[in-house]
């Protein structure tokens, strides 16, 4: 069976795993340190799939018990319990008999989400929202549960900065009273919206202040990108050019999702003894944009005429500087300084665009390109 080696999952096997050494071996030195890690990346760069890859070396795998949960999608703390109950029920307490029956008797709060399967007549967890009436009570009894674990346990929670945007006002401080108490359980805090991750843990008056090791996971080298994508389609008897592959990476400012999917495709496309161009490269790219295009239209579906004015100056600049300047303003026919002030605040509050170094960008690359087009 051929395999397309350019696989789409962040559970990428380790042959296949491009580079990310030093962070690799930087996020494992820092877990084996027991240290809690803030890992902060642009969307799509890929640092969920280095979690995974970390988690699966022997060094992690041997000694720890590890649980992954995404929380970008969740809007209250309830919501973030269900996942993290949910998780920790399905990584560990499945394990053996002695966990499942500790997690009974330690989760009493959510007793009535626990059931028998009537075919295996093992316990079952089910967990709805309206069973979590005391959020701070059941949260202190999964963490004691991750405490009395047969192993040391690692808890990634990808998309941490999604807490922010919870009602309840004092989840920050609330979640770093509890972590911090934890000696059997430490947290990779992932997030891909840079100045809320940073305003959380680099701002002195704010809960996780220095609370973590920072690791900033940024775009994969194309030197190295093209030594690896190259090799692949050799060992399969096809070739592709570095042209094509610079290409796509240059289009996509490095982004691993967009640039992986590209050579995903041509890699399918490109026939043994046959060579990928920047021809069948850019062929893919307008593929991956018709597939996306109704996704992308609905981005902007709650954003009002004058935040789109905005967006698109950005997008035509593609890293825009000193925006509330007289010639930004002019130079895009845009009403005001101080409208695009008040543009630029919802632009970020929705990651449509992202500031980094005084440069705003759109944040995702494909919409970027999609803007271009219109």
């Amino acid at each position: 069976m051929n395999i397309n080696p350019f696989v789409l999952s962040p559970a990428i096997p380790d042959g296949l795993f491009c580079d990310r050494q030093s962070e690799s071996a930087t996020l494992i030195k820092s877990l084996l340190n027991q240290e809690n890690v803030v890992l902060i990346s642009p969307r799509r760069v890929g640092k969920t799939g280095l979690i995974y890859h970390c988690f699966h070396q022997p060094e992690i795998s041997d000694s720890y018990i590890t649980v992954s949960i995404d929380i970008l999608h969740t809007t209250s703390i309830q919501e973030f319990i269900k996942e993290l109950g949910t998780a920790v029920f399905n990584t560990i307490a499945k394990r053996s008999k002695k966990l499942t029956k500790l997690f009974v008797t330690t989760l009493r709060s959510l007793s009535g989400s626990f059931g028998l399967d009537p075919v295996t007549y093992t316990p079952t967890f089910d967990l709805k929202l309206g069973q979590i009436n005391m959020p701070e009570y059941t949260l202190d009894e999964i963490f004691t549960y991750l405490e009395k674990a047969d192993k040391p346990c690692i808890v990634a929670i990808d998309e941490f900065q999604q807490i922010t945007k919870y009602q309840d006002a004092n989840i920050e401080a609330m979640l770093r009273g509890r972590i911090q108490k934890l000696v059997n359980t430490h947290f990779i805090f992932a997030g891909s919206e840079r100045r809320l991750m940073n305003e959380m843990f680099f701002s002195d008056n704010r809960p996780f202040f220095q609370s973590a090791t920072l690791l900033q996971l940024e775009p994969i080298d194309l030197d190295i990108y093209t030594e690896f994508a190259v090799r692949q389609f050799q060992t399969a008897g096809k070739d592709i050019e570095a042209e094509a592959i610079e290409w796509a990476y240059k289009s996509y400012d490095g982004v691993t999702m967009y640039v992986h999917k590209l050579l995903h495709d041509t890699y399918a496309d490109t026939m043994p003894d046959s060579t990928c161009t920047i021809k069948e490269m850019q062929y893919a790219a307008e593929q991956l944009l018709q597939q996306n295009a109704k996704r992308l239209q609905e981005l902007l579906a709650y954003v009002t005429e004058q935040q789109k004015e905005v967006l698109y100056a950005i997008a035509a600049d593609r890293y825009a500087q000193r925006i509330t300047s007289s010639d930004f303003v002019r130079r895009h026919h845009l009403k005001s300084a101080s409208a695009v002030q008040s543009a630029v605040k919802r632009l970020l509050d929705l990651d449509l665009i992202t500031e980094q170094h005084k440069s705003f960008s759109v944040s995702d690359p494909l919409l970027r390109i999609w803007i271009d087009r219109r």
